[in-house]
């Protein structure tokens, strides 16, 4: 039960991160996304050593395992879009994987980039 309270308590730690920033986002006019800011906002806070990992990593552990969960209802929600995906289907798939390569070769290479600097190449 406190393990839960501990989930709950830090998953509304970033609703509430994400609902102040897209108040800001919005009050200032610019053009991110809340959301964005959001990270920035808290991976700055953890640099900074304002904000402790710990009070934040089981909930930020549990959002991910169920991350899942959150791509349901947009996937669903595909369906009241036939006409556009009859249409323009073809170059949205190919947006995403286009985009999902480009993500993984970068990922690949930072992480690799990362890995030489810290001595741990593999042959």
């Amino acid at each position: 039960m406190k393990r839960l309270i501990i989930i709950a308590g830090q998953v509304a730690f970033f609703i509430l991160m994400s609902v102040l920033m897209n108040l800001l986002v919005s009050a200032l006019g610019w053009k991110i996304p809340g959301s964005i800011l959001g990270m920035f906002v808290v991976f700055f806070l953890l640099q900074a050593k304002i904000l402790r990992l710990e009070w934040i990593e089981t909930g930020a552990a549990w959002l991910l395992a169920e991350l899942l969960l959150f791509f349901i209802p947009p996937s669903v929600g595909i369906v009241s879009y036939q006409s556009l995906m009859l249409h323009e289907g073809l170059q949205i798939v190919l947006i995403i994987v286009i985009g999902t390569a480009f993500v993984m070769v970068c990922s690949g290479l930072i992480a690799q980039s990362i890995s030489k600097r810290k001595g741990h190449t593999r042959s």
